[in-house]
């Protein structure tokens, strides 16, 4: 069997709710049938929590601090690996990019409404995941050149949800 370098997509969505238990949603021009978490492809060498950050400003408005991993998950025909974040609102209004989002906005959801938003069964489970997170995984990003160097650290801290 001949070995091939893997090549996959990393990608990025994260969980944003305001003081009344809202999450923050949107639908996106090629997605519009569905709503889902802000996110998208992490650029290369960038770090997951700035990449989350990023999308999370260029399609909404928003400004994020992200506090942890709440899943990571896998799409095997594409070949994309998502890695979903919990993060705090610092600041900013809704305020879309047209070209790529349809809508987005605070959506009161939960278990018993969530089909009524969410069509696609990959999507319902990465919110829910999120929603119900028990614990947060840390997150860490280095760089080796020639030596190690921390550039962030995520502690995962449940009391800032």
């Amino acid at each position: 069997m001949e070995y091939h370098v893997p090549k996959h997509c990393i990608s990025v969505a994260g969980i944003v709710t305001n003081e009344s238990g809202e999450v923050l949603l949107l639908r996106t021009h090629w997605r519009s049938d569905t709503w889902e978490m802000p996110g998208g492809n992490v650029e290369l060498g960038e770090p997951l929590d700035e990449a989350i950050c990023r999308e999370f400003q260029e399609e909404t408005g928003i400004v994020i601090k992200p506090i942890g991993i709440t899943g990571v998950y896998m799409n095997t025909t594409k070949q994309v690996l998502t890695v979903c974040f919990r993060a705090q609102y610092i600041s900013g209004e809704i305020k879309i990019q047209e070209d790529e989002i349809v809508e987005a906005r605070y959506i009161k959801i939960d278990e018993t409404n969530i089909g009524e938003y969410i069509t696609r069964p990959q999507q319902r489970s990465r919110l829910l995941d999120a929603m119900n997170a028990k614990y947060l995984v840390p997150f860490e990003a280095w760089e080796v050149n020639p030596s190690y160097t921390l550039l962030h650290r995520l502690e995962g801290d449940m009391n800032n949800k």
